[in-house]
């Protein structure tokens, strides 16, 4: 359980990093939120990769229920930025501002999920610690 304490300490320092970085974003003009956001992108698209290594050093069913959680989380991803890129550069006033309350819903959705996926690593973490302390009683039992 060592392992998953420190996941989350590193996943703690990722929320503040975040925070920064969209706190600095507010008093940014243009060319710097732009390099900023090809940067988070490419970020995102890092741990999607290490998503999909540790997806494949997993065994049995981990590994089926994780690939297929990885895969569509890619899939959904994909098509999320290809509707970013058909929209970025509009030059249609009513477009362009549709386009910013998609990209504002969408943030805030991300948001949800990533608070969701918080809370069940927590108790995914605090489960696999109860199964490892009942497991390692029968084996001290037996």
């Amino acid at each position: 359980m060592t392992n998953a304490s420190e996941q989350f300490g590193q996943l703690q320092q990722k929320v503040g990093e975040a925070q920064q970085n969209v706190e600095a974003a507010a008093a940014e003009g243009k060319q710097q939120l732009e390099a900023r956001v090809g940067t988070a992108r490419q970020s995102a698209d890092e741990e999607v990769a290490k998503l999909r290594a540790s997806a494949q050093q997993k065994s049995g069913e981990n590994k089926a229920h994780v690939s297929d959680l990885q895969q569509r989380w890619g899939d959904h991803v994909a098509d999320v930025r290809h509707q970013i890129d058909q929209r970025r550069g509009e030059r249609d006033v009513r477009k362009a501002e549709r386009h910013a309350e998609w990209a504002e819903g969408y943030a805030a959705t991300a948001i949800e999920i990533a608070v969701a996926a918080i809370e069940e690593a927590e108790y995914a973490v605090l489960d696999a610690g109860l199964a490892r302390l009942e497991a390692d009683a029968l084996a001290g039992a037996a």
